[in-house]
């Protein structure tokens, strides 16, 4: 006897998370309708239960990206009630036990060939580089010196996994001597 196929029901968040991926495998050119349905085992119909066509399917991992990525920092009201310096060493410890720069790399390769992509992706900057730069001022730094260490601390959380090859123990371990250098005064 024929054992009967089951249909199994994707959630939205399963295909946004198929989207990532395969962006970050295969840059825009991967986040096909039918690649997605492929990767996640099932008819590419399922897809219209969820997102309207293809670009709705590129806002909504934008908007993922932002929300789950950057505000879920950014817009934490129990950050803002720490010392700067704790507050800093928390985001550090945000971004690397949560993984929250896993995409950036092929977010801002997407935004190459995308001008919505890329006018995302400068409100990203400028969302983390504001909350970086209110601790920084916080403690005292301003002017060229602020945009430096800002910028230096954005710049290090966003490819300190893709180029250091240090394990995600040891990233968290360098936390404290990382921000006691770029808060030395």
């Amino acid at each position: 006897m024929k054992q009967k196929k089951v249909a199994r029901g994707v959630s939205k968040a399963e295909w946004v998370d198929a989207g990532l991926q395969a962006l970050s495998k295969g840059g825009g050119a991967a986040l096909t309708i039918e690649g997605l349905a492929r990767s996640l085992g099932i008819a590419k119909a399922g897809f219209y239960w969820h997102f309207k066509n293809r670009d709705d399917l590129m806002q909504q991992l934008l908007d993922h990206w932002v929300g789950e990525l950057t505000t879920v920092v950014t817009a934490d009201n129990e950050m803002r009630t720490l010392d700067p310096k704790a507050r800093l060493i928390r985001t550090a410890e945000m971004v690397v036990d949560f993984d929250l720069a896993r995409y950036d790399m092929a977010i801002r390769q997407w935004a190459q060939e995308d001008a919505l992509v890329a006018r995302t992706v400068k409100k990203v900057d400028g969302l983390r580089l504001d909350f970086v730069r209110a601790s920084f001022a916080e403690l005292g730094f301003e002017g060229e010196d602020l945009k430096m260490r800002s910028l230096l601390f954005v710049c290090y959380e966003l490819g300190a996994t893709q180029i250091t090859g240090l394990s995600r123990k040891q990233r968290r371990a360098l936390i404290p001597e990382r921000i006691e250098l770029l808060t030395r005064q």
